[in-house]
């Protein structure tokens, strides 16, 4: 389906704006995830020496509690939302957003920050689940993946720029002011989310909430094919991704000897993938979700593979592994986008359902495995290519079972 905007799951009261504009909001509501995380890579070192941590991947901590707090409760907001509607969940999520930065900025012990840090990934798990939820009730099939891919091209502005952000407000004072730098763009997405959001359910479609129609609504997705077998090959391969943010400073710093120059090589890894998110909203109209994910998932994981070898072969070669790297990154621009459209595509009458158990997916479970791999870290490339190899193969067995062993689909999917 064409991306067209159905104007009746609109309020007349409240319509959405421009197909420019809108992409831009979304992409700026589900930038408050990433933001959280990016920023802080430049500071990680900072933060283990000001609390004297026993070992440097104990820093990775901070990623971690985050991610952990911002995958599960999306569970819970899902049904809250086709419940109550998109923007009041909303409201709540920014706002507590909003709290728990400011109160990072006061903590005093390590296991405090990690406590605020859990806390605040809760309330930004809401904010993903609404921006998703909007996407899906206003646009469905290819017309998703086409909107979702523009959103993640200007949302990859987010990885590109927060480090560099970071190490800037690291010059100019402690890594505290990091967290007023979140306050204030928090600030900024509430303000034009009240103003621009369109309130996308309307209270005519809204579902009832009881224990009952939640446990019905998950039912519905774990027991719809695509549905669940999409989630589940995005949570796994994603895991590569998390495994890569938690030990990426460790990595360039260590391993590579890039010292801050850290920062500019994480914002070219994240060009690639905003390219490759443009790219697929150029192409997914014409060769299919399924076409351009499946191939991505193969490459994904012969690059993986291959730089696997290379570094085993020829010790950790900078200039070798970046371009490896730099490919294999561009890939989760051709899977992403497409594994979200075709597992919600189903989904529309549950749409906030189905996020949430998306988001916990591609969260909590990618977290898991990507906090295992991270945690791996010895010193040296080999454990994380090793993960990225194993779960690309591992996704790519998920998608071929999903689609009883069709891989690549027909152009009209």
């Amino acid at each position: 389906m064409r991306a067209e905007r159905p104007p009746a799951t609109i309020s007349s009261a409240d319509q959405a704006p421009a197909r420019g504009e809108f992409v831009v909001l979304i992409a700026s509501l589900m930038a408050l995830n990433a933001l959280a995380i990016d920023i802080m890579l430049p500071a990680l070192n900072n933060i283990g020496q000001d609390f004297a941590l026993a070992t440097d991947n104990d820093q990775q901590l901070v990623i971690i509690a985050y991610v952990f707090g911002f995958g599960a409760p999306q569970l819970i907001y899902g049904p809250l939302t086709d419940r109550f509607g998109r923007k009041p969940i909303l409201y709540v999520s920014l706002i507590g957003y909003m709290l728990c930065a400011f109160a990072c900025t006061a903590v005093t012990t390590f296991s405090a920050l990690l406590a605020v840090r859990f806390t605040m990934g809760v309330f930004a798990s809401g904010c993903r689940v609404v921006a998703v939820s909007v996407v899906r009730d206003l646009y469905v099939g290819r017309g998703m993946a086409e909107i979702m891919s523009l959103v993640m091209t200007i949302f990859m502005a987010v990885p590109i720029l927060a480090p560099a952000v970071g190490q800037v407000v690291l010059f100019a004072g402690p890594w505290r002011l990091i967290f007023y730098v979140l306050v204030v763009y928090a600030g900024l997405v509430l303000i034009w989310s009240a103003l621009r959001l369109p309130e996308s359910l309307p209270a005519e479609a809204r579902a009832p909430l009881n224990l009952k129609t939640t446990i019905a609504a998950y039912r519905d997705v774990v027991t719809t094919r695509a549905s669940f077998g999409y989630l589940l090959a995005s949570g796994v391969v994603f895991g590569s991704l998390f495994g890569f943010i938690s030990a990426a400073e460790q990595i360039m710093r260590e391993v590579f000897l890039q010292g801050d120059r850290f920062v500019i090589w994480f914002a070219v890894i994240a060009g690639g993938l905003a390219m490759a998110n443009f790219t697929n909203s150029r192409l997914v109209q014409r060769f299919g979700m399924r076409r351009l994910s499946h191939s991505a998932l193969v490459a994904f994981t012969l690059l993986s593979t291959a730089a696997l070898a290379v570094m085993a072969a020829f010790g950790p070669n900078f200039a070798l592994f970046m371009p490896f790297f730099i490919a294999i990154f561009a890939c989760f621009g051709l899977i992403g986008s497409n594994f979200n459209a075709i597992a919600m595509e189903p989904l529309g009458r549950i749409a906030g359902t189905g996020s949430a158990a998306y988001g916990f997916a591609t969260t909590t479970l990618a977290a898991s495995i990507g906090g295992l791999i991270g945690r791996a870290y010895d010193g040296s490339v080999l454990p994380l290519l090793a993960g990225f190899a194993g779960l690309g193969l591992a996704s790519l067995l998920i998608v071929a079972v999903t689609e009883n062993g069709r891989l690549f689909g027909p152009s009209s999917n």
